[in-house]
C-alpha cells in the first residue's frame, strides 16, 4: 500500500474529478490518494465520485483555503 499526492491546486471543475480519476486507474486496491485542491467544490463533487466507481473517502478537511481529500482505491 502507499500514499500518493496529488495536486489540483488552481484547477476548476471539473478537472479535479478528472485528475483524481486519471491517478487513481494508475493505483493499485488499498492505495491511499490525497487530493489538494482549491475549488470548493471539491467536497462534493469528489465524494460522488468516489460513491459512484466504489471508492472510499477516507477524510475530507479544510486547511488554510485548501481542500483536501483522502481517498482509498478500491479493488474492482
Amino acid at each position: 500500500m502507499s500514499r500518493i499526492s496529488l495536486d489540483c491546486r488552481r484547477l476548476l471543475c471539473p478537472m479535479p474529478v478528472i485528475r483524481v480519476q486519471d491517478r487513481i486507474t494508475e493505483l493499485q486496491p488499498g492505495d491511499e490518494l490525497e487530493a489538494v485542491c482549491t475549488d470548493p467544490g471539491v467536497m462534493q463533487d469528489i465524494p460522488a465520485w468516489c460513491r459512484i466507481n466504489g471508492h472510499q473517502v477516507l477524510e475530507q478537511k479544510i486547511v488554510n483555503d485548501e481542500y483536501i481529500l483522502l481517498i482509498r482505491v478500491q479493488g474492482d
